[in-house]
């Protein structure tokens, strides 16, 4: 008896099975159609991913082998290209090599740069804080003191690796305007934190014992 009822249910099993394929069986075909395409989809996008990086790579380095050799009527356009792309490798390291190399001078189309790269590029956290802290490095020498104050807000005003060179960037900005007391307070905080970076810890001290004690 009991054999007999488990083979009724597990026809029953079976039919009902069976029925729920044959009535759904577009709505399945439909959605195994679908994941296909994402599948294709997904593996056709990693694919134009990796040969735009190797086209990026390409670019890059050939910019910067014609810089290192002379032929520079290319390298500006061609860098800034690179950046406009958005890459989260190589737009960083093309907006470092215009501005170490000074390829280009106007400072209004540097930080339009920058811009590009801290606030439309797709950065971890704390190379995004790298890159704040390279801009108000490279304005440091023309901007006025609140808005490289602002410029480095997000540095200084957060846990940062970089807070401590932010602070020693604003206490050395306020050394060279004789304004002492604002250039001391700035060292002192780096001395305080518990996470500053050993090196500028020892320079914040050197700067307090050389230039501040009493």
């Amino acid at each position: 008896m009991d054999e007999d009822i488990t083979i009724i249910n597990e026809s029953t099993r079976y039919e009902k099975i069976k029925n729920f394929f044959i009535n759904n069986k577009n709505k399945l075909i439909t959605i195994f159609v679908i994941l296909i395409l994402l599948l294709c989809g997904y593996f056709f996008y990693k694919d134009l991913e990796k040969k735009n990086k190797v086209k990026l790579s390409n670019k890059y380095n050939t910019a910067t082998a014609d810089f290192i050799a002379g032929n520079k009527s290319k390298v500006e356009n061609d860098l800034i290209e690179i950046v406009n792309k958005k890459d989260t490798a190589y737009s960083p390291l093309a907006l470092y090599f215009l501005v170490d190399n000074k390829i280009i001078n106007e400072r209004k189309k540097i930080n339009e740069l920058f811009d590009i790269v801290i606030n439309e590029t797709s950065l971890e956290k704390e190379i995004k804080n790298l890159i704040i802290y390279k801009k108000a490095l490279y304005n440091s020498d023309f901007e006025t003191e609140n808005n490289l104050i602002k410029m480095l807000k997000p540095i200084t005003s957060s846990e940062s690796i970089w807070k401590s060179h932010g602070l020693y960037l604003l206490g050395e900005y306020f050394y060279s305007k004789n304004e002492k007391q604002k250039s001391k307070d700035f060292f002192s905080q780096i001395i305080s934190l518990e996470n500053s970076n050993s090196d500028i810890k020892i320079e914040a001290q050197k700067r307090l014992n050389r230039d501040f004690s009493e």
